[in-house]
């Protein structure tokens, strides 16, 4: 049955039509209109104020990523949807679904420099997946379910609707319309190259698997996990793609790239087939092009054929949806056999394992207790940084959608606001995020929001009043000079947060992070223990940068 509503009417029934229940946001002018019928429709979706922008954007990209859905963000005209931008790149550098809705300055002043007016549709053409500016109220809702069903086909990615302020209060006909489910996409899908794999894989000796993002956003973990089973090859993965393939399996080496396990980039560079899945070839992943898997033919599947021949020339590639092209090859995979590769790359994994300091407080040595306490169930948001790469290496994922980090941007301000749209999309879930003092001081201003609506999570900052990976970057390779990275500046941050209502402690020994983290999770409340650890901490294995991935090198190596 069609009936009259007017635009804002509009917005929150697609909303609804949508299935969404939760919005992040920040009001203003332009946007008044829905934010005022949001209000009468409270009980139908509940809005999280932010304390800036960005943050919305983070929250809504932190409840995708943990929940599989489409998250969304609102903001006003002007600066409240520039503040969006960092957000939305952050979403689009890493393939996920979020819709951010801005409002404008009515129709008729568009283009004359009016108050609180950006031509927000042309800032962030780069970093969306499609954006749509809507000048007719009757277009509205057909515009609001294209963007949901763009946003999370395909590959996903962020998608902005702009709309002016008349038209949020233009009235015309609406009906509810169905959800069409998303297919995947197997039109691609050639049988040639479907066959060509198998052949491949067939006739190689010393097979290896990079998996990356992509295989999460597909959901094709039970494929994954048996394509592997009957591969026989040992696993690397990205950090995008952690969790997709169980790190707690022997045949999983760690990550691969720039602070990647040498067990990883050794193998991948002695193999003689990279089967990688999902995953884009980024430049901390290969790092010198003409030394990477020089070895080995390479066979790329993903569904973005951009992303074939991109970075990394390869050998053969099957251009489709993961999780089909998995179940595909795996109907026509007979079980292979690697014993001596896979003892070969055992021998590497006990060589070459994980270590750091434990004569103080440490940051891996903080990451295994969060590990050792969640009992590895819980969703770990990282900020940007060596206390990423810690996570990363040290907390063992065994699920996807369980490590939720800006890869891609490297957003630094990400973590926090990630962490509470994780944690209102899984109210079910330990949410925990690491920060280093440098990312924090960036978003602490979100404590206020987690204090307002008390979401419990718990902000582990691992704080050597530096910034750490810069830092770490200017001791190996600008001797020394360490030019405006140092913060020890005196600020108290358990003062601060018991100043926006937050609860937290300092500490210095494992035992007294222990303690602290004990008191976090009984509390059900949010919590900050700033970690002291040592400036000059540094993270293991590294790669130069433009080097190839089997120079990595430690400490111990500089040493001799």
């Amino acid at each position: 049955m069609m009936k009259q509503l007017n635009g804002s009417q509009i917005v929150i029934e697609c909303l609804k039509e949508q299935g969404v229940d939760t919005v992040f946001g920040y009001p203003g002018g332009a946007i008044l209109n829905i934010y005022d019928e949001l209000y009468k429709q409270k009980d139908r979706i509940t809005h999280i104020l932010t304390s800036h922008e960005q943050a919305a954007s983070h929250a809504a990209d932190g409840y995708a990523r943990a929940t599989g859905k489409v998250g969304v963000c609102l903001a006003t005209s002007g600066p409240g949807a520039t503040n969006l931008v960092t957000g939305i790149a952050t979403a689009y550098m890493d393939s996920i679904p979020i819709v951010a809705i801005t409002c404008n300055v009515g129709v008729n002043l568009l283009g004359k420099d009016s108050f609180q007016e950006i031509d927000i549709t042309g800032i962030t053409v780069p970093i969306t997946k499609y954006n749509f500016i809507v000048k007719d109220v009757k277009n509205l809702a057909d515009t609001i379910r294209r963007a949901f069903d763009i946003a999370r086909s395909g590959r996903p990615g962020p998608v902005l609707i702009d709309i002016p302020k008349d038209v949020t209060s233009a009235v015309t006909g609406y009906k509810k319309m169905p959800v069409v489910p998303v297919k995947r996409e197997t039109v691609k899908i050639q049988e040639r190259d479907i066959y060509k794999a198998v052949d491949m894989i067939k006739a190689a000796k010393k097979p290896f698997i990079l998996v990356g993002g992509g295989a999460t956003l597909s959901n094709a973990s039970f494929e994954l996990a048996k394509f592997v089973e009957k591969t026989n090859a040992p696993v690397c993965d990205t950090l995008m793609g952690k969790g997709a393939f169980d790190g707690t399996n022997p045949l999983y080496t760690g990550m691969i790239g720039m602070h990647g396990t040498k067990t990883s980039n050794l193998g991948v560079t002695e193999c003689d087939l990279l089967i990688t899945i999902g995953a884009r070839f980024s430049d901390r992943v290969f790092g010198n092009p003409d030394k990477f898997a020089q070895n080995a033919k390479i066979l790329q599947i993903d569904i973005d054929p951009a992303e074939i021949n991109k970075n990394i020339i390869v050998d053969a590639c099957i251009i489709g949806d993961i999780k089909a092209v998995l179940t595909m090859i795996n109907r026509r995979l007979g079980q292979q056999h690697h014993e001596e590769w896979i003892k070969h790359i055992e021998e590497l994994k006990e060589k070459y394992p994980l270590t750091y300091k434990k004569e103080m407080l440490a940051g891996p040595q903080v990451i295994e207790k969060v590990y050792e306490k969640t009992k590895g169930d819980a969703i770990i948001v990282t900020e940007v940084g060596q206390h990423q790469m810690w996570t990363a290496q040290f907390y063992k994922f065994d699920q996807p959608r369980k490590l939720l980090t800006s890869g891609g941007l490297g957003t630094m301000g990400y973590g926090l606001g990630a962490a509470m749209g994780a944690k209102m999309g899984r109210p079910d879930k330990t949410v925990i995020n690491v920060a280093g003092d440098g990312c924090f001081r960036m978003n602490i201003n979100e404590l206020a929001t987690a204090a307002r609506y008390q979401i419990p999570i718990i902000e582990i900052v691992i704080d050597n009043r530096v910034l750490g990976m810069v830092r770490q970057w200017q001791s190996l390779f600008y001797e020394e000079r360490y030019s405006y990275t140092t913060l020890n500046d005196g600020v108290d941050f358990i003062k601060v947060a018991e100043g926006f209502g937050v609860a937290g402690k300092h500490v210095r020994t494992i035992e007294e992070f222990e303690e602290a983290f004990d008191e976090a999770l009984a509390s059900n409340k949010p919590y900050v223990i700033d970690c002291h650890i040592d400036s000059d901490e540094k993270v293991w294995p590294m790669v130069s940068p433009g080097g190839a991935i089997a120079d990595a090198f430690t400490e111990e190596d500089l040493s001799k």
